[in-house]
């Protein structure tokens, strides 16, 4: 039995001090207000301009409900001129589950919750030391075709490790980034990364294995694949801060942006009426 927590409920894995009286429930409900109340400090902070159009924030560690939740509501509310944004963060241990993912490949959770979420893929987990980017893209605006925003966010990760003197690869019909040769973990999946497209925007993003505890992957079947070997940079003998990583992501992603951004009028000319 895999104990999940359904889109919307609270998320509670870390308990804040003082609240050990409480009631289960009411637990429940002040860490969620606590994760709440923690990522709007957040993202109340000034983000900083990239080029290509980019808006980054820095998050630091955060419950992933509530991100969650934040994320779709910038993407409802956003217009044709909302600039687009990356969100840079950590998060506290949570397994998430795609819309197409099969809950056996869940096999043991111990006490990390479980969350069904709304982006593509099968399972993952996400924890401290892992560096997740959350891409907010007006793909419209942008004219970049959904497998081309896949590959150019591929496209980004590789190059991000490489600058760390890591190898990364795609395999075909295996979304993410897994290790080259010569690293003695050549095959090992590195970077998970999976999308939601809602009015033409994106949400949600990639994960890069920083240095982190890798003993949770071994509770699910990592993407729904058995015997999926999932490693960090550290185990690779690069040690690298996650807020570097994180920031040498998002400079690789503005550059790329930056050189495929469209020519001055193409957005506004793409958002007139068709006679």
């Amino acid at each position: 039995m895999v104990a999940s927590i359904a889109p919307g409920s609270p998320l509670s894995p870390v308990m804040p001090r003082g609240l050990g009286a409480l009631h289960p429930a009411a637990q429940g409900a002040a860490c969620a207000s606590a994760g709440e109340q923690a990522l709007q400090q957040a993202l109340a902070r000034p983000a900083q301009s990239l080029p290509g159009g980019l808006l980054l924030r820095s998050l630091g560690l955060q419950a992933y409900v509530p991100t969650w939740r934040a994320m779709r509501a910038f993407t409802d509310g956003r217009g044709p001129d909302t600039a687009d944004e990356i969100w840079l963060l950590e998060h506290l241990p949570v397994y998430t589950l795609g819309q197409a993912a099969d809950p056996a490949h869940v096999l043991d959770p111990g006490s990390i919750p479980v969350v069904p979420t709304d982006r593509g893929g099968q399972v993952s987990y996400h924890g401290p030391g892992q560096v997740v980017a959350y891409c907010l893209l007006d793909l419209r605006r942008r004219r970049w075709l959904v497998r081309e925003t896949v590959q150019r966010l591929e496209e980004v990760v590789i190059r991000t490790l490489a600058r760390h003197g890591v190898v990364g690869l795609r395999r075909p019909g295996a979304p993410g980034i897994y290790v080259g040769a010569p690293h003695a973990r050549a095959g090992a999946k590195i970077s998970a990364l999976g999308l939601k497209v809602r009015n033409g925007c994106t949400y949600h993003g990639v994960s890069i294995n920083v240095d982190m505890d890798l003993r949770p992957f071994s509770g699910i079947n990592p993407c729904g694949y058995p015997g999926l070997d999932s490693v960090d940079m550290a185990t690779l003998g690069v040690h690298a801060l996650p807020d570097a990583v994180a920031m040498c992501f998002a400079t690789e992603l503005a550059m790329l942006a930056e050189d495929l951004e469209p020519a001055p009028g193409a957005a506004a000319a793409s958002r007139m009426p068709t006679p």
